[in-house]
């Protein structure tokens, strides 16, 4: 399946595994609209014909960058640059283009599909890039990959990711292994990080909006329905735990938000891109039923 134009809207695609269901909305920033086992939400679902943008999926991937991009602002390679708000009344710009942007199915079959985005560069962000999502469904895992190539003629800082949100039940427990956690500021930029042990405890009982490092990707989830293990290739995962929302989210990105105002960036996660040279990245989501 192929369009005529770079970023066409498409019409939703469903792949089906054994019980589980995935929805994809290439049309709102090349989301997932739901996953399900059998009747139960794996993720925070929605039909596909009912989700009315990106930011109510169940997740939408995070390029050129994850997290906030502070005071929408920053310098490459001796050159200043600006953002666009994107996010509320927020004083940064937040999570990159593509989860705002149409998508194009490149290609799809009963149980895979590619997405694909052309971003020419723009006052949201100044580089130029192409990326691929490839989404594959088996009886009972989903693995996502991106790719993503910068076609500017200069180099470029590309971070990736995912923003995958889990509905919050009764007995929703969350474990994640980690070595340290970054602490934040009001606005929500990073500051310094802490050692930390990790988390294991019921969702409900967590507070969290920080990024951790040390995780090797990895995260468990458990609730009365569903036992769900999830890795990736990328070292750093964000915990966002809001007490008074029917949800969570487990995020696994590639640096730590705000990089590129770093001393050092490249240690924080954050590449720089050579013309024509690619990152990439994967998620795997084991998705298991609870028994009794």
């Amino acid at each position: 399946m192929t369009t005529d134009t770079p970023n066409a809207a498409a019409p939703a695609v469903d792949l089906r595994a054994g019980p589980l269901r995935l929805a994809l909305r290439p049309d709102l920033g090349g989301s997932i609209a739901g996953l399900w086992r059998d009747e139960w939400a794996v993720m925070r679902s929605s039909e596909p014909a009912a989700l009315a943008s990106s930011r109510l999926s169940a997740c939408f991937p995070l390029v050129p960058y994850s997290g906030r991009l502070g005071y929408r602002r920053f310098r490459w390679m001796g050159h200043e640059h600006t953002t666009q708000p994107n996010f509320d009344d927020s004083p940064h710009s937040l999570h990159g283009v593509a989860w705002q942007r149409p998508w194009r199915v490149a290609a799809s079959t009963a149980t895979s599909a590619t997405l694909a985005l052309v971003h020419p560069g723009d006052a949201h962000w100044p580089f130029a890039f192409s990326a691929e999502q490839e989404f594959e469904l088996t009886a009972d895992v989903l693995t996502c990959r991106m790719t993503v190539t910068n076609t500017a003629a200069h180099p470029q800082p590309i971070g990736l990711g995912w923003h995958p949100y889990f509905p919050k039940r009764p007995r929703s427990r969350l474990h994640v292994e980690s070595r340290e956690r970054w602490e934040t500021d009001p606005t929500g930029l990073p500051t310094r990080h802490v050692p930390h042990s990790g988390i294991d405890a019921d969702v409900a009982h967590l507070d969290y909006d920080h990024c951790f490092e040390g995780s090797g990707g990895a995260a468990r989830i458990r609730d009365e329905r569903l036992s769900l293990r999830m890795t990736s290739s990328l070292p750093y995962l964000v915990v966002f735990t809001p007490p008074l929302r029917e949800y969570f989210c487990v995020e696994p990105v590639s640096h730590v938000a705000n990089a590129i105002h770093m001393s050092d960036p490249a240690a924080h996660g954050l590449a720089t891109v050579a013309p024509s040279a690619r990152v990439e990245a994967w998620m795997r989501l084991e998705i298991g039923a609870v028994r009794g």
